[in-house]
């Protein structure tokens, strides 16, 4: 349920804030007051497309919030959910959408940035607008499936055909591949047998090859780091040409300065034997590490031949060495997969058999129960129509088989039809109803399905358009029942229409200089008596047209 809209510097509403109830809401206003408008702004905040005309004149952007309550709209909740988009563990989602003058638009929800298309998406399980012109969700035979399945109560059924399909379908996928691997099992057998053969000689370990790389690197400069090494204790001992080693030069100097009588110098002397304590100890490990080092040519070549074989793997596989460990488990997969494939192939076919089985019975019972709620819905819904002034109306509902008897929602397209002349064939609704008519069509259809489905907030603009008298009152009445089991927003131009409403709101323009602007007030009401006084008799208020307006709206409250 819509709960608040906030526009600013939207067309000629400079700034404008608005709280909505459940029930009828009646939108009113002289003509050209921009009654629309509004719904203008609504409609941007559910995916409709946006330019730079709609920004009030001088403004750098216009902006639109609106805000809804979703307790008890579970199919909007479940969207949310699924989009990692709901407001935490808020029943309350918000709409946001700002159009700039450079022509770009954003578009947010519950905070979050989304594209028009994830607005539109949502919009569709909040609000059904049904506009002069627009009326997209009647002319949709999908509509007319969920209206019907909804109306009988056949959500739960509809849900089961479905899951069957799905399964059906997937099973149908896995024989079709498995099909195609049995055409070419042979020559696919005798290569993945070869290629496991080969990975399991190699039987490569994980970051084998990166350490046998360091092996291979050390190996090779052996004899290279085996005379670095030679050289450097050399010049820590005694090099063998009547020079003292370097430990015994310093220890020698170490003397003379201990000779010195100087305070001075007694940090330098204990520096001075840290080091000679230090030099003598690296030299003696180095000569350890000398004697133990050992140059290896055999294992040199054995590591070679190694990394040698894991590249050429690689190679033949055009990947990585890394990737060595994962392919052959791919590979295994898919071998016994194979070996597999012939015992799969029966269990895949008995499979698809039961569920074909499965989906026949329970959509043959949905089809039975479809065309029972078929002529129930046409009966109520033409009885509907000919209340608001289409007596010569003849709604159906018409089942076609479907060419290929597994459908996702079943056997049958579902499609409303009509006829508006007596005498007439029923045909599609776009090939036979005028925009008047739809919005008729789809208020009776409204009201006939509101007692099995917990409808959406419904919009009407101008539905009343070519009738007046006793059907408007009737068009009222009907609008004022819709809303008593939900959230109904009509703008309308009749007296009778206006009178039936649970809030009403007064749209006029206001001049502020030299600028004008719409305005929107909701009424209190003797305020309400006075528009639909307005209504009645024009700008100039009568006894006469008071007293009838106050008799018209206390009739119709009286609910």
């Amino acid at each position: 349920m819509l709960v608040h809209l906030h526009i600013i510097n939207f067309a000629i509403v400079a700034h404008l804030d608005l709280e909505f109830d459940s029930g009828m809401t009646v939108i009113t206003g002289e003509t050209g007051a921009g009654k629309s408008i509004m719904l203008d702004a609504l409609g941007l905040t559910l995916g409709d497309r946006a330019d730079t005309s709609i920004l009030a004149d001088g403004q750098d952007k216009a902006e639109i919030h609106a805000t809804f309550d979703l307790t008890d709209n579970v199919d909007a909740q479940t969207w949310l959910v699924e989009r990692e988009l709901s407001n935490n563990d808020s029943m309350e989602c918000i709409l946001r959408r700002i159009i700039t003058k450079d022509g770009r638009s954003r578009a947010y929800i519950n905070s979050q940035p989304c594209t028009v298309q994830d607005l539109k998406l949502l919009g569709e399980l909040l609000i059904d607008i049904h506009l002069q012109h627009e009326h997209q969700s009647l002319l949709k035979k999908e509509t007319h499936r969920r209206l019907l399945d909804n109306f009988g109560g056949l959500e739960k059924i509809v849900q089961q055909v479905g899951q069957i399909y799905a399964a059906l379908k997937t099973a149908e996928n896995e024989l079709a591949e498995l099909k195609k691997v049995t055409g070419e099992q042979s020559s696919r057998l005798q290569l993945l047998t070869y290629q496991a053969s080969e990975l399991s000689d190699l039987n490569m370990r994980e970051d084998e090859h990166i350490k046998l790389a360091v092996e291979q690197k050390r190996l090779a400069g052996a004899e290279s780091s085996l005379e670095n090494c030679q050289q450097v204790l050399e010049i820590l001992t005694d090099s063998g040409d009547s020079r003292a080693s370097i430990a015994d030069s310093l220890a020698r100097g170490i003397r003379h300065l201990e000779e010195i009588d100087d305070p001075q110098l007694h940090g330098i002397i204990d520096l001075l034997n840290s080091s000679r304590i230090q030099l003598e100890e690296a030299g003696i490990d180095l000569h350890n590490f000398t004697e133990e080092f050992q140059i290896d040519p055999q294992r040199l070549q054995e590591v070679e031949d190694r990394l040698g074989r894991i590249y050429e793997i690689a190679r033949k596989h055009h990947i990585d060495a890394a990737e060595i460990p994962q392919v052959e488990h791919h590979i295994l997969t898919e071998l016994s997969n194979l070996e597999n494939v012939d015992t799969r192939l029966d269990e895949v076919t008995n499979l698809i058999e039961e569920l074909r089985t499965q989906y026949l019975q329970a959509a043959t019972t949905l089809s039975k129960k479809r065309a029972a709620s078929a002529k129930k819905l046409a009966t109520q819904v033409s009885a509907r129509l000919k209340k608001l002034g289409m007596s010569d109306t003849e709604f159906a509902v018409n089942l076609v088989p479907l060419k290929n008897p597994f459908g996702r929602h079943g056997q049958e397209d579902i499609e409303f039809l009509i006829s508006t002349i007596a005498g007439q064939s029923k045909k599609a609704l776009n090939k036979i109803a005028s925009g008047g008519e739809l919005s008729r069509i789809s208020l009776a259809i409204q009201v006939v399905t509101a007692s099995t489905t917990k409808a959406p907030t419904l919009v009407f603009d101008e539905v009343d358009v070519g009738i007046g008298g006793g059907i408007a009152e009737v068009v009222g009445a009907m609008l004022r029942q819709l809303g008593s089991q939900g959230q109904i927003l009509c703008v309308t131009h009749l007296p009778q229409v206006a009178a039936q409403g649970h809030q009403h709101l007064l749209v006029s323009r206001l001049s502020q200089d030299d600028i004008t602007l719409t305005e929107i007030t909701r009424l209190i009401t003797v305020d309400k008596v006075s528009e639909i006084a307005r209504m009645l008799g024009g700008i100039e208020l009568t006894a006469q047209s008071m007293a009838h307006a106050r008799e018209m709206f206390e009739t119709a409250q009286r609910d």
